[in-house]
C-alpha cells in the first residue's frame, strides 16, 4: 500500500480511482493528475514505480488537500454563521442550506433537531 498525504492507497485500484481516495481529488483532477505525469488511467497502484509515485505525490503538493482543504470548508462555514447570514443561520440549525425543500423532504434533518429540542 502507497501513502500520500497520510492516505493508504489500495494496491488492486485503478490509479485514476485511487487517488480519488485523497479529500480533495475527484474524477477529473485525478485525470489531470494521471495526464501530466504520462500515467495510463486503468494502471493499478501495484504496477507503478517509485519514479511514478514520486511525480504524483509532486503534483499533489501543488493543490490544497486533506486537512487543510476540511479546515479552510469549516472556516468558511463558520465565518457565515458568525456574520448571522440566511445560509449560516441554515448550517447552525443543521437545516438544508441550499434552498430545498423541507415540508415533505429533510425528515432526517427535522428528527435530529426535534431530539436536540427536548434534550
Amino acid at each position: 500500500m502507497i501513502r500520500i498525504l497520510g492516505v493508504n492507497i489500495i494496491n488492486n485500484k485503478f490509479i485514476l480511482f485511487a487517488l480519488t481516495s485523497i479529500y480533495g481529488i475527484g474524477k477529473s483532477r485525478a485525470k489531470l493528475i494521471c495526464d501530466l505525469n504520462k500515467i495510463n488511467y486503468f494502471t493499478k497502484v501495484k504496477d507503478l514505480d517509485n519514479k511514478q509515485i514520486e511525480l504524483i505525490r509532486k503534483n499533489i503538493s501543488n493543490y490544497i488537500l486533506e486537512g487543510d482543504l476540511r479546515r479552510e470548508n469549516m472556516l468558511n462555514i463558520k465565518r457565515l454563521m458568525d456574520l448571522n447570514t440566511y445560509r449560516g443561520i441554515r448550517h447552525r440549525k443543521n437545516l438544508p442550506v441550499r434552498g430545498q425543500r423541507t415540508k415533505t423532504n429533510a425528515k432526517t434533518c427535522k428528527k435530529i433537531n426535534k431530539f436536540k429540542k427536548n434534550n
